[in-house]
């Protein structure tokens, strides 16, 4: 059984644009499949002085990641360009967690499995 993400867009100073609300839910549940230990994908995104910000958090399992964009002309992009930076670092905290047991594991001859 596995758990769906939960995806919360929070929209400040700015109209609800259902078209990037979708696009953004989808994005963040495609990376949720990558990453089945993130549970909750925050975004929020704000009118300021004529351009657009946008702060995204991450929380799950063992897992806090939070990016932010700022002074872009479009919510899309802005979202968009977290969405990637979050991707990004999942996936350094995802391999940095599976590489270093490996490297700890080859290290110390002691907890390998003789064959």
């Amino acid at each position: 059984m596995t758990m769906e993400a939960n995806v919360l867009i929070h929209w400040k100073g700015l109209r609800n644009d259902e078209d990037v609300q979708i696009h953004l839910s989808d994005r963040c549940r495609e990376i949720a499949e990558e990453f089945p230990e993130t549970q909750l994908y925050e975004l929020s995104i704000e009118a300021s002085h004529r351009k657009i910000q946008c702060h995204g958090h991450v929380n799950g399992k063992q897992t806090r990641v939070a990016a932010h964009a700022q002074d872009l002309p479009t919510a899309r992009q802005a979202a968009d360009l977290v969405l990637d930076k979050l991707h990004r670092e999942l996936r350094r905290e995802h391999d940095k967690r599976i590489f270093s047991r490996r490297r700890r594991a080859q290290r110390d001859p002691s907890k390998r499995i003789l064959q």
